[in-house]
């Protein structure tokens, strides 16, 4: 790749030419252009969350959340370079004619790696889940498929949101997250600082709240002693949308809009989005800022659109044409990962559906026919989107299974109808369940339920759930299909922890993407085992959760949950059996042979867990070390080799230093936690074996 300190030189050549106004110009993220130096215009606000969103067709994959579910390090990153070609793709077209409006250039505010620490949070499908470690790995991989490995960069990520946010949404503009020295470096930093140091991030995007009393886009602790002293971060900075305003509206650290923009500016913060560095030229007549601070600054915003190859006439990705965007390889790369994220949470025996003793089907609830069960929040607009109805429809067709379909009632209002009396479609609904051999019920939430601030519409607070319960509609609908008493599969789509008590079988989708509605089918009539595993702890009940605002890791996450979890943290069921044997583990890798002892090809994930026995330090239960995923035809064995986590023999002790400390540690390796109630769910539990660590 360019070397930095050859574009941080043509950087600096570029911004001496330069007024002290045009220098200021670019810090916004809507930079103007400057024709006389031959700069055009640029917007810095480009989002690919789980694709290239907001700006047209696109490849449409599963929620962040969803693929996560996946565990694979390997194909997370074919995900992200499959992101990255329909980036630059859009990108090349959009700039040949001119088209250089917001979410249409190369950095993209992507991946958020915050810790889903609480399932009432609204964005957290955003996230990669509660786990540090995972987390840590996604996002690297994702990072590194964004930026590509050729001369330039190929897409500019950005890390988000640093740091220590995750909700509540409703306050976040004035909020201050309270986080001690240990879960900072052992929760909510470990992520951001892999981000840097292994995959080379380009960007990192402050968050809205405080953390420890100061305001993260303009945090001296994060910004400048954390993330450029500690970690040595060289690329460019990005403020949160309009963040730096709640300085002086919402936070009230300042007292103006130019003393808020002097202390993002001062405090590391080059890229403003919103409009308060409109006012930096007044900061800089008030003696708040020197122009060396803006310099410094633009010269940061320079280097990564010379990384990137925008003042270059060798850059490789220039050859990318628009017939790379929406391509049928993209969609099967999409089916695949819509595939391997849905998580089967129980099953009677229903599943998979026996098609020879079914003749009519009934396909029930607000989520069946629905886009934006599939698309979640920051999402591009798919050209082949297929719904959980479609998927089965065509599928049965070719059988001459019947399918009918009520819509059951709405997402969240008790009616569907303005005029009708409330519940007004249980009975359709009931109608098409009495004619049926089974149904499948689609319900869950969307992004317009759960969501970012701003973004939602929903009953609850400003994007956050209340509880953990279907909506009350919802709710009504599930109870009299119970009663009904037909064979019911309940399939959950969400981005979050639900309880949802009904069902023989019940399958959790999340928001899978464009192809959902073929996943889904392949995985109901067997096609296709189920498994993904969960990213998340799912619980009864927010009663059995601390307040939603302290953030503190007591009694939070599988790593120090105290109680019983309703599906655990990397729960979840397949239609194959799996045996594992020959644990073998040392310090750097586990190994175990893997056997599919069923007569169906499947893949599973071997998860490796490890605890010091003896430190004070160490998390209430076990820390996730490693993972990973393996196919298996029906009746195969594989050595399956685990490369361990060197943190995982460490612990973070009150001041936040990272040590090791015991010598002992208990390792687990198999197909879920060692806890209890993943033994009694999976009816196996993993291997264990005691290492000693000199």
């Amino acid at each position: 790749m360019m070397d930095r300190n050859e574009a941080r030189a043509k950087a600096k050549a570029l911004v001496a030419q330069m007024t002290l106004e045009e220098k200021a110009s670019q810090l916004r993220y809507d930079a103007p252009a400057i024709p006389r130096l031959g700069v055009p215009a640029y917007n810095w606000w480009n989002e690919a969350l789980h694709g290239v969103a907001r700006a047209g067709t696109a490849t449409v994959f599963p929620q962040a959340i969803g693929l996560a579910a996946i565990f694979d390090e390997d194909f997370h990153q074919q995900v992200a370079e499959v992101i990255s070609t329909e980036g630059r793709a859009k990108y090349n077209g959009q700039a040949a004619h001119e088209d250089r409006d917001i979410y249409k250039g190369l950095t993209m505010w992507s991946p958020n790696i915050n810790i889903f620490r609480d399932p009432r949070w609204g964005r957290g499908h955003e996230t990669y889940g509660e786990d540090p470690y995972l987390t840590t790995r996604l996002g690297v991989r994702f990072i590194k498929g964004l930026q590509g490995e050729g001369k330039y960069m190929k897409i500019a990520a950005c890390a988000k949101h640093f740091a220590v946010h995750s909700g509540p949404e409703e306050i976040r503009h004035e909020f201050d997250a309270i986080a001690n020295q240990k879960d900072m470096y052992e929760t909510y930093l470990p992520a951001f600082e892999a981000a840097v140091k292994e995959a080379k991030v380009e960007s990192v995007m402050g968050a809205y709240n405080r953390t420890n009393g100061e305001p993260c886009c303009g945090s001296k602790t994060l910004l400048m002693d954390i993330l450029k002293k500690k970690w040595g971060f060289e690329g460019h900075i990005v403020s949160d949308c309009w963040a730096i305003r709640d300085f002086h509206t919402r936070h009230m650290v300042t007292s103006t809009a130019p003393e808020s923009a002097a202390m993002a500016l001062k405090n590391g913060c080059d890229i403003n989005c919103g409009n308060t560095y409109l006012h930096m030229l007044q900061a800089y007549q008030e003696g708040l800022v020197t122009e060396e601070d803006i310099t410094n600054a633009c010269e940061n915003a320079f280097t990564s659109r010379y990384l990137l190859g925008m003042f270059a006439d060798d850059c490789e990705y220039d050859k990318i044409s628009y017939l790379e965007n929406d391509t049928d390889d993209h969609d099967a790369v999409a089916l695949a990962a819509a595939e391997k994220c849905m998580v089967l949470l129980k099953n009677d025996g229903i599943l998979p559906l026996d098609e020879s003793k079914i003749k009519t089907i009934a396909v029930i609830g607000p989520n069946s026919d629905s886009q934006a069960a599939l698309y979640a929040n920051y999402y591009g607009l798919s050209s082949r989107y297929v719904t959980f109805l479609e998927g089965i429809r065509k599928y049965c067709r070719e059988r001459g299974i019947r399918v009918l379909f009520s819509q059951g009632c709405a997402m969240a209002r008790d009616r569907v109808q303005g005029l009708g009396q409330a519940n007004d479609r249980i009975a359709e609904a009931l109608m098409c369940a009495e004619e049926a051999d089974v149904v499948i019920a689609c319900v869950g939430l969307d992004e317009t339920l759960e969501g970012e601030e701003g973004d939602t519409g929903n009953e609850y607070t400003s994007g956050d759930k209340y509880d953990l319960q279907l909506p009350a509609t919802q709710r009504v609908l599930m109870d009299a299909l119970e009663k009904c008493g037909k064979p019911l599969v309940t399939v959950v789509a969400v981005g979050s922890a639900l309880n949802v008590p009904q069902g023989n079988a019940q399958l959790l989708t999340w928001y899978p993407g464009q192809a959902g509605g073929t996943a889904l089918t392949e995985i109901l009539f067997g096609k296709v085992s189920p498994s993904g595993k969960l990213p998340l702890t799912f619980y009864h009940d927010v009663n059995d959760l601390p307040e939603f605002t302290d953030y503190n890791m007591t009694n939070r996450t599988y790593r120090y949950y105290t109680g019983t979890p309703l599906y655990p943290f990397g729960f979840g069921l397949s239609y194959a059996k799996f045996d594992v044997a020959d644990l073998k583990a040392d310090q750097e890798k586990v190994t175990v042979k893997v056997t599919n002892t069923s007569d169906v090809d499947a893949e599973t994930v071997v998860q490796v867990y490890v605890k010091d026995q003896t430190s004070k330090w160490e998390v209430v239960n076990t820390k996730l070390a490693g993972f990973v995923r393996v196919a298996l035809k029906a009746g195969e064995s594989k050595e399956v080799a685990v490369k361990l986590d060197p943190l995982a023999f460490t612990v973070v002790n009150d001041e936040g230093e990272r040590i090791r400390d015991g010598k002992t540690f208990d390792v687990y390796a198999g197909l879920s936690q060692p806890d209890a109630r993943s033994v009694e769910l999976m009816g196996q539990a993993p291997l264990h074996t005691v290492l000693e660590i000199k």
